[in-house]
C-alpha cells in the first residue's frame, strides 16, 4: 500500500505536465499577481516577482492590454487590472449570488430605516441597478430595478469610482457613457469628491436628480478593498407628526448593511 502513494502522485504530476499551456500560465500568473496590487506594477517588477524572461513578459502584457484585461497608468509605466474580468463576472451566476445575499440584508435595512434602498454595480460605462427594496411606509422613493443610472452625478457612481485604483478609475471614466439627464461634472471637482469619500468611507449629499432627497451611499468592498457595488438609500425626510429614523440613524444602519455584505471588513 505504501508503494502506491508515490505512483499516484507521479501519475498526477505527469497528467499536469501533459496538459500544460505555458502561454496561458504566464497570462494567468500576471492576472493573479496584479489582482493583489492596489497601485499596479511596472513591467520590471512583474518580471522580477514572477521570475520570468523580460521579453516574454513584454509580449504577454501587450496582449493583455490589447484584450483590455490589463490597463497602463496614464504615465504608461505601470500596469493594473482593468474591469473586464469584473464585467465578465457580472454576466455570470456570481451576480445572482450577490443579489441573493444582499436582498435579505436590504430588506432588514428597509424595515429598520423605513426607507427604500437599492444596489448598483458598474456595467460598461454607467451603473446598473441590480436589486431594489421599498420601505414599509406609504411614502417613499425608489429606483426601478434594471435602470441604468449616471456614473458621475450619483452617489452610487461616485462611491464606486472613489474606491478604485487610479488606473481602474481612469478606465471607467474613459468607458463612461452618459444616461438621460446626467449632469456634466468638472474633473477637478470629482477628484476632490473621491478623496473626501475615501476619507469618510461613504457619501451623503443632496441628490442631483430630485429635490428634497439625500443620497446616502456605502461601498460593498471586495477582498482588495475596491468597490464591487454600491448600496444607496435615497433618504426622504418626514415633515408630519410621525417620528421616523433620522438621516444619522439611517446612515448608521446602511453602514452596518454594507459591512455585512463586504468581503473586505477592515
Amino acid at each position: 500500500m505504501n508503494r502506491q502513494t508515490p505512483i499516484a502522485v507521479d501519475a498526477e504530476d505527469n497528467d499536469a505536465d501533459r496538459y500544460r499551456a505555458p502561454a496561458l500560465d504566464k497570462g494567468l500568473d500576471i492576472l493573479e499577481l496584479l489582482a493583489e496590487q492596489k497601485s499596479g506594477l511596472t513591467r520590471a517588477e512583474i518580471t522580477k516577482l514572477l521570475g520570468r524572461n523580460a521579453s516574454e513578459m513584454y509580449r504577454m502584457l501587450e496582449r493583455l492590454v490589447a484584450r483590455q484585461y490589463v490597463v497602463r497608468s496614464p504615465e504608461g509605466d505601470r500596469y493594473s487590472l482593468s474591469l473586464k474580468l469584473y464585467a465578465l463576472a457580472h454576466r455570470h451566476p456570481p451576480t445572482n449570488r450577490l443579489i441573493a445575499e444582499a436582498l435579505p440584508v436590504m430588506q432588514r435595512f428597509a424595515e429598520a430605516a423605513e426607507q427604500s434602498v437599492h444596489l448598483a454595480v458598474y456595467d460598461r460605462g454607467n451603473l446598473l441597478v441590480i436589486a431594489q427594496v421599498d420601505g414599509p411606509g406609504a411614502w417613499g422613493i425608489s429606483v426601478r430595478l434594471g435602470s441604468r443610472v449616471g456614473l458621475i452625478d450619483t452617489g452610487s457612481g461616485r462611491v464606486i469610482l472613489a474606491f478604485q485604483t487610479d488606473e481602474q478609475r481612469e478606465h471607467m471614466l474613459a468607458e463612461h457613457t452618459k444616461v438621460k439627464g446626467e449632469l456634466p461634472m468638472d474633473r477637478a471637482v470629482l477628484d476632490v469628491d473621491y478623496q473626501q469619500i475615501r476619507e469618510a468611507g461613504f457619501s451623503r449629499k443632496d441628490s442631483q436628480q430630485s429635490f428634497g432627497i439625500i443620497d446616502v451611499t456605502f461601498p460593498l468592498l471586495g477582498p482588495s478593498g475596491q468597490a464591487i457595488a454600491a448600496l444607496t438609500c435615497p433618504y426622504m425626510r418626514r415633515i408630519d407628526e410621525y417620528v421616523a429614523p433620522s438621516v444619522e440613524d439611517v446612515t448608521a444602519l446602511l453602514k452596518d448593511a454594507a459591512v455585512a455584505l463586504s468581503m473586505s471588513r477592515d
